[in-house]
């Protein structure tokens, strides 16, 4: 029989876990990203590992998250790119950037 001390600690430890697990699953935008003619494909990986596909042109990217914003550091002319993280499951480029507003793909 389990004591309610006993029980009071499995519930705790249970809690943690729980919320160690959605914090983990909460850690900003993963998955494929893609404008709507899918010209532009933005696959956000773990481990801040990233692909950004434009035109057919694939560049592997590293990116970066805090609060709203996902920055993506690719090399070549793509460079450095800042992006808005919207609660739509929507990313939008860098005003004036040729980068269009990508929506999460399912």
């Amino acid at each position: 029989m389990t004591t309610t001390t006993e029980f009071r600690k499995w519930i705790s430890i249970s809690a943690g876990l729980c919320a160690m697990l959605a914090a983990g699953c909460n850690s900003g935008p993963r998955g494929t990203y893609s404008d709507t003619p899918g010209s532009t494909v933005l696959d956000l990986k773990s481990g801040g590992k990233a692909n950004l596909t434009y035109m057919g042109d694939v560049a592997d990217c590293t990116y970066t998250t805090s609060g709203k914003q996902l920055t993506l550091n690719c090399p070549g002319t793509a460079g450095t790119l800042v992006f808005t993280i919207h609660d739509n499951d929507t990313l939008t480029g860098p005003p004036g950037s040729f980068i269009p507003a990508l929506r999460k793909q399912k």
